[in-house]
């Protein structure tokens, strides 16, 4: 029954791996930090999620097991049955003083919450106009729901505008995107996104995954980076990148909105609720963020130095206002090749490549944190120019 299925399969897995895109897990022997263990030897990590180096912080560490100490292991239920403890709560609170909006609902991730969100709020008789480059959970978010689908440019305001002329029929419209778009590192321009909305009165949603933490000028993301606090009517986020990097999601926003969700959104109402020790967690995160804006200066400061001389040496890097640095290199099979060959000089980076970005725009996405030290930002310039001589990347 099996057979010619595992034939199939096996032809389509071959066919990847000739065109190199094939892509391997390596294993990472420790704990999640600037410098890491993999395959016995120490490197530095350039590409992962963990901007405020809050991953093995031994305050969430602490926090994590004190909760468990005091509220259990897992909760074995969904929210409305028997899953809501009352740190569920003051988690939900923290998140919503962070991002100054009026109520959260918490998820399992933040695929969960963009796959949760359209579909409670919007029938087929309204309109979804959403960024090229948006993530994939706001793309199937959208299939889930019966609205009309408009797409614009990335980041192209004239496309926008002509998307939401081409959507006054239906009854409401809604605007989403990536408050940073994770594969290029640029920032949404939510305050010209906004006054489209109100122009053409669509409501704004705005994916904060790889913003929050990041973006503003503590962290707080694209309403405080672009000063569009109450223009934005729904937030969505993860607590597994600047957050403490573990697990979790969440949609902030309009009060109505959240009290919908929590009635009618599937993965909310079918999913078990976040465990203990991962509210207890991120509760200390929300804590240290307000204490000071320490790591968020750092973090600032490490993506200045890296992006100045990386250029400096004559790299090909996208413009970017986050800490996302991606270095192009546009061959898939380079840029397998060349992170391969900065993983012997001591670097742990992942080369991208379609079907993750375009045909022709692979790179290697350097990702900065708080957690590197100069001498870190040092040792992966140097590791990048060496190779880059090697491969010809640097003429």
């Amino acid at each position: 029954m099996y057979g010619k299925f595992k034939e199939h399969l096996q032809n389509e897995l071959n066919a990847i791996k000739e065109a190199g895109l094939y892509k391997n897990e390596r294993l990472i022997e420790g704990p999640q930090q600037a410098a890491i263990q993999v395959a016995g030897k120490e490197v530095l990590n350039f590409c992962a999620n963990n901007y405020l180096g809050l991953s093995n912080n031994p305050r969430l560490i602490k926090a994590a097991k004190d909760m468990m100490d005091r509220r259990g292991y897992g909760m074995s239920s969904v929210r409305f049955i028997c899953g809501t403890q009352d740190t569920h709560k003051e988690l939900e609170a923290a998140i919503s003083r962070f991002f100054k909006t009026e109520d959260t609902i918490l998820y399992a991730a933040c695929f969960d919450a963009n796959g949760g969100v359209f579909e409670p709020l919007l029938t087929a008789d309204d309109a979804i106009i959403s960024d090229a480059l948006n993530h994939a959970s706001i793309i199937d978010g959208v299939r889930l729901c019966k609205a009309k689908r408009y797409r614009y440019a990335n980041a192209d305001m004239e496309d926008l505008e002509k998307q939401l002329q081409a959507a006054q029929e239906q009854r409401f419209r809604i605007i989403v995107t990536d408050g940073v778009f994770s594969m290029d590192g640029n920032v949404a321009p939510m305050d010209k996104i906004c006054d489209l909305a109100e122009k053409y009165n669509a409501l704004v949603m705005v994916d904060e995954s790889h913003s929050a933490g990041v973006v503003g000028a503590t962290g707080r993301g694209v309403s405080e980076f672009y000063n569009t606090y109450g223009r934005v009517d729904i937030y969505t986020g993860t607590l597994g990148k600047a957050f403490g990097g573990a697990v979790g999601g969440f949609t902030t926003g309009r009060k109505e909105i959240i009290d919908m969700l929590r009635q009618r959104s599937r993965p909310y109402l079918f999913s078990n609720s976040i465990p203990p020790s991962v509210v207890g967690a991120a509760i200390e995160t929300f804590r240290i963020l307000d204490e000071s804006n320490e790591i968020h200066d750092k973090l600032v400061a490490n993506v200045e130095y890296f992006r100045t001389k990386m250029m400096e040496a004559g790299f090909d890097i996208k413009p970017t206002q986050s800490a996302i640095c991606a270095v192009m290199l546009y061959d898939a099979p380079l840029s397998q090749k060349y992170a391969a060959a900065l993983q012997e000089e001591g670097i742990y980076v992942t080369g991208f490549y379609y079907p993750v970005v375009p045909q022709g725009q692979a790179r290697i996405r350097v990702q900065i944190s708080a957690g590197h030290e100069r001498e870190h930002l040092d040792k992966c310039i140097a590791a990048f120019i060496k190779v880059g001589n090697e491969l010809g990347v640097l003429k």
